[in-house]
Order: C-alpha cells, then sequence, then structure tokens
C-alpha cells in the first residue's frame, strides 16, 4: 500500500515565489523512496495562521491525506505560527513524534530545542511539523520514518501493538 501525503510549506518568501522550497524537495525524495508515499497535494502558504488552518483542513477533509509534513515555521520568531495553527486542527495529540524529532535535532545541535513543532491527528491523518531547512527536514524524518508505516496504519484502524 502506498500512503497519501500532503506537503505544506509555510513560508513568507516562498509563497512568493523568492526563495526555492528546497525542505519540499527533499521531503518528497524521502516520501517517496523510503517511506512508500504518494505526493497527492502540495503547497505553499504564508506564514499566516488562516492560510495554514484552511490548508491543513483541505488536506485532511477533502483529499483524505494519511499523512500531512508541514516544513516551516516552527521556530521562536513572530511570524513562526505553524504550530499553533496546526493544534487548532488536531483532533489529539501524538507528541512521541515531536519529541524524536527534537531529540534527533538536539543530538546535532543545541538549537532543536528551539524548534517548537507539534504532531497529532485529524480524524485519520497524521499531521508533523517539521522545520523549514533541508538538514533539519532530513534529521527530522530521518528520525521517525521506520515508525510511520505502524502510525499510519493505526490511524486508519488497524490495531498495532506497544
Amino acid at each position: 500500500m502506498r500512503w497519501k501525503v500532503g506537503l505544506l510549506t509555510a513560508s513568507d518568501q516562498g509563497s512568493r515565489g523568492e526563495r526555492e522550497d528546497t525542505s519540499a524537495q527533499v521531503i518528497r525524495e524521502l516520501v517517496e523512496e523510503e517511506l512508500q508515499g504518494d505526493i497527492i497535494e502540495y503547497r505553499i502558504v504564508p506564514d499566516e495562521k488562516d492560510e495554514i488552518i484552511a490548508a491543513l483542513i483541505e488536506m485532511t477533509d477533502y483529499y483524505k491525506v494519511d499523512l500531512i509534513l508541514t516544513t516551516g515555521g516552527i521556530g521562536m520568531g513572530k511570524r513562526d505560527v505553524t504550530p499553533e495553527a496546526t493544534l487548532e486542527v488536531l483532533d489529539r495529540l501524538a507528541p512521541g513524534f515531536a519529541e524524536a524529532m527534537r531529540a534527533a535535532l538536539m543530538n546535532k545541535t543545541g538549537l532543536g530545542m528551539l524548534t517548537r513543532g507539534v504532531s497529532g491527528i485529524r480524524d485519520r491523518t497524521l499531521v508533523l511539523n517539521l522545520p523549514g531547512d533541508p538538514k533539519g527536514v532530513h534529521e527530522c524524518i530521518v528520525a521517525v520514518i521506520d515508525q510511520l508505516p505502524a502510525a499510519l496504519a493505526a490511524t486508519r484502524g488497524k490495531r498495532v501493538e506497544i
């Protein structure tokens, strides 16, 4: 089974076409090659809470993706609002993913503790917030990719023993 994946980039510069979305390229490669998934919806939106919320809702409710990976907007800057937007649409938290990704980043650099990404479930979709830089994205996905198939199966109703 191939997983249906939504990819959402939160970036003011990217949404205006002023910056190449290299983090999305890293995500696409890892999803297709390592997770055996297909990106069926891809968006770049500005760092605006309402736009992030709308994109997340559409990907879960209309496209019915199994997984949404967001990139960008999880730092401590004033415009970094991806975690707050994500929390507004989640039904339940799945904190282990965010914890594992933050730990992986902290093993590489102490700056990992500055990330505020969250992870959780909306209906039957797992949502993970990733950093905005390609190296951070790679480290985070590698940290959790082995557990994603079990998590995605569980969100689809399959019993998974822990």
